[in-house]
């Protein structure tokens, strides 16, 4: 497990990380959600050494983090690194052997990497010669060649079509099955709820909401029902301590102020006629981070 703890870190007067704390679990995806300057990418790089921290710690199975255990790490930035003029199995199995893999070994992981990430009839192509959406799962290649234990994900999912976001998922949760922590940050928050188990929030350099996806949705979602009816539910409007979220035809979304309330509207929507559906809407990724920051 990865533990971040009181994390701080400024630049000049600003102070742009506050006590930052968190973990990401043995086996579990954790989105890293934030607005562009809340201090996910600052808070990624001093994980990896890239910045120092000026307060806190970071720990690996409980141990502190140096780069002999970084180099264990598999990092993807949100900057495209790699060279463009190489060749992308060449230049993948050149990053296994920086992260101390043997030749055969290189060479196996990256023809495996490129099979799932349909790359392989690109491997002796230059980086430059791949769209953008192939250069990003390049990208996730070199980061996955090492077999790292911890991966962490800046913004993996840019500029991917749905179908290589697809691929991506797949292999991304291939790792987690294996036991890896994955950690990545995407604004894109249809493709977080699909893939993450556990969210950390952050807003203005502090974590603003943490936990695992379905306790967030229990704690900050509105408690809103979904009504629908046979006929017209415009009936809804006249029932006192509801308030209508969305109203067509039969189909209703309404907030009761109680439980006694919602019991009323399910006994009055009976009393007309069949109940198709009543069922409580769980709030999406995107309300709970609306709500959060």
């Amino acid at each position: 497990m990865l533990t971040v703890t009181a994390v701080s870190r400024s630049f000049g007067d600003k102070r742009v990380l506050d006590e930052v704390s968190f973990d990401v679990r043995s086996g579990r995806m954790t989105g890293f959600l934030g607005a562009n300057g809340s201090g996910k990418t600052t808070t990624m790089r001093i994980v990896l050494g890239v910045l120092a921290a000026h307060g806190g710690t970071v720990r690996w199975r409980d141990q502190p983090v140096n780069q002999q255990v970084r180099q264990r790490f598999g990092y993807m930035p949100e900057e495209r690194g790699l060279y463009p003029k190489m060749k992308v199995a060449e230049q993948v199995t050149w990053l296994g052997r920086l992260h101390g893999l043997d030749t055969v070994k290189a060479k196996a992981n990256t023809a495996r990497l490129l099979e799932q990430l349909d790359l392989a009839q690109r491997g002796e192509d230059k980086l430059e010669a791949l769209s953008l959406g192939n250069q990003q799962r390049v990208q996730v290649a070199a980061a996955l060649v090492h077999d790292p234990e911890l991966l962490i994900l800046d913004e993996p999912f840019s500029g991917l079509d749905p179908i290589a976001v697809d691929t991506v998922l797949g292999v991304l949760r291939e790792r987690a099955a294996g036991g890896v922590p994955v950690l990545f940050s995407s604004h894109q928050l249809a493709v977080v709820e699909r893939l993450c188990d556990d969210l950390v929030i952050i807003s203005g350099g502090s974590i603003a909401a943490q936990g695992a996806r379905d306790e967030l949705r229990a704690k900050y979602g509105t408690t809103r029902y979904e009504l629908v009816v046979d006929g017209d539910a415009g009936w809804l409007r006249d029932q006192p301590g509801v308030r209508i979220a969305d109203l067509d035809g039969p189909r209703a979304v309404f907030e009761p102020d109680d439980r006694e309330v919602e019991q009323r509207v399910l006994r009055a929507a009976l009393d007309r006629g069949p109940v198709r559906a009543f069922t409580p809407v769980v709030p999406t990724l995107d309300e709970i981070f609306k709500e959060v920051i």
